[in-house]
This record gives C-alpha cells, structure tokens and sequence, in this order.
C-alpha cells in the first residue's frame, strides 16, 4: 500500500515509480483527493508479462467495501508489450485507488514501471477580456 495525495503526485516532476509486486498478490495506491475537478492520469508498463489494473473510489477509508464505486473494472494488461495510460475525473473528494493485481501469476512476481500526474482544470475568469 502506497498512499499519496494530490500534492504529492503534483511534486513527483518526470520521474517514473517502480512497484515490485510478488507472484500471488497485488499492490494498491490510494490516492487523496480533497479537490473536484482534478483529472488524476497514469501511464505504466509491467516486466515480464501482463498485469491486471483497476480503478476504484471510495467516499472515505473507513466507508465500507461495498460502498467503494468501480470507476475502471479489473482488466488484465498487455503492459509488457505496450504502455498503459488512462485518467479518472475526480467528481467527489475521497480516495481514489489504482490496483495493480498480480494474483493470477502462481510463480513469477512482476515490477511495474509508472508514472502518475494530476491536472488542475483551467478555470477562464474572463479577466483578459478588452
């Protein structure tokens, strides 16, 4: 488990994260978002072979399991072949969870290369109006 919040994400620059993620098992990052309008994007890539990702919501983290929304449902990625990339709009404050699963692989244990982003809407006040 990897908690971050949005300040965080904001000051991560270029540079790319590693996860290791043993055979059998999966690894979360929730991410913090007190903000609406925010788009949080990722791109990530696995080594050797495929990797399952999901994206799920959740109001706050003592809200029960069967309250958590599944914004992306558990898709196995071909993340070794190619880079993965997707975003999710953050409409409600709360915590927003990318799962890497690798629960299906019974011997081989994968890192994942990614990089997470958050953008901020550009809000037009229309003060540069003549």
């Amino acid at each position: 488990k990897l908690p971050l919040t949005v300040e965080e994400i904001l000051n991560f620059g270029e540079s790319n994260r590693e996860l290791f993620i043993k055979s059998s098992t999966y690894s979360i990052i929730p991410i913090t978002a007190t903000e609406t309008g925010l788009t949080i994007s990722w791109i990530f890539s696995s080594d050797p072979k495929s990797i399952s990702f999901s994206v799920v919501y959740q109001e706050s983290e003592d809200a029960p399991l069967d309250q958590c929304k599944v914004l992306i449902p558990m898709t196995r990625c071909n993340s070794h072949k190619e880079t993965i990339r997707g975003q999710v709009k953050v409409r409600n404050s709360g915590i927003y969870t990318l799962i890497f699963d690798n629960t299906f692989s019974r011997f081989i244990s994968k890192r994942v290369f990614y990089h997470l982003a958050i953008e901020r809407p550009v809000i037009y006040d229309g003060s540069d109006f003549p």
